[in-house]
């Protein structure tokens, strides 16, 4: 295993591994004692590592996963004492603020990074990893898994989080969701549309993982990247000039060397090189 340049020197927290697989970077967060709630440097950790490969094109895929049969439980309750701690040190709410505007900026990273986010969401999906798992690209649930968003229920709101998963699965079902404080299993995520697809055991999991892995490798790795930063612009633009810089895009994709090596793969009934 070789990290891409971007990221083999990059200094990070414990509580993540980064593993990488030619073009595909694994990022597991690994906080067993906590079911991977995230802490304030878990947070850190995963914005420095979006923030290096931000134009690393030889990254084409980040997956998320959770060691320990977990994906992520939220936020790390330690954290948060400590951060009580220095508010009443302060006398002002101002680290609560800084606190929950960093996870909300990691949201954003994940949710506008250029490579295809795959989520695997196993064990504990709750509050902040719900977050995560709504901004993913590709998310795909053990039907086992535990998903929810609690914050109601412990005096606080989903601040961050609130926007991406309205996004996601709509206003009336983003109510339901957050004003009832449910837990619901992946079949539930899988018809409410947080998550793709939901299989019944690891044996399953692992056969989904590599066929989405096998997809993305036969997507041409800049159109990928220009397709997705498109999507996004669809509900912030109007249509028209939005359309008339697509078509611009579009032309410059065709006379590219992408474009000519996936016509003549075509053409010639091959694999493109980016492929192989």
């Amino acid at each position: 295993m070789t990290l891409s340049s971007s990221i083999a020197n990059l200094e990070v927290d414990g509580s993540i591994i980064l593993e990488q697989d030619g073009g595909i970077l694994t990022l597991w967060l690994n906080h067993l004692e906590s079911r991977n709630a995230m802490s304030l440097k878990m947070v850190q950790s995963m914005q420095a590592v979006f923030a290096a490969i931000k134009d690393d094109v030889s990254v084409r895929a980040v997956i998320l996963r959770g060691k320990g049969g977990h994906f992520c439980a939220g936020g790390n309750i330690k954290d948060m004492a400590a951060i009580r701690a220095k508010a009443m040190e302060v006398g002002n709410n101002t680290p609560y603020t800084e606190f929950n505007r960093t996870f909300g900026a990691l949201i954003e990273q994940v949710d506008q990074a250029p490579q295809t986010v795959v989520a695997l969401l196993e064990g504990a999906v709750l509050g902040g990893g719900f977050g995560l798992a709504c901004v993913s690209d590709v998310a795909i649930a053990h039907a086992e898994a535990q998903f929810g968003l609690p914050e109601t229920g412990l005096g606080i709101l989903p601040a961050q989080i609130a926007p991406f998963v309205v996004t996601r699965v709509g206003l009336t079902q983003a109510r339901r969701l957050a004003l009832l404080g449910m837990r619901f299993n992946g079949q539930t995520a899988l018809e409410v549309g947080i998550v793709h697809q939901v299989v019944a055991d690891e044996v399953e999991l692992a056969s989904a993982l590599e066929e989405t892995i096998t997809q993305i490798k036969r997507c041409a790795p800049l159109a990928s990247r220009a397709t997705k930063a498109l999507l996004h612009r669809t509900t912030k633009e109007e249509l028209g000039p939005l359309l008339d810089d697509a078509a611009r895009q579009f032309a410059d994709a065709v006379a590219s060397a992408e474009g000519m090596e996936g016509t003549m793969a075509f053409i010639q009934k091959r694999q493109p090189s980016w492929a192989e």
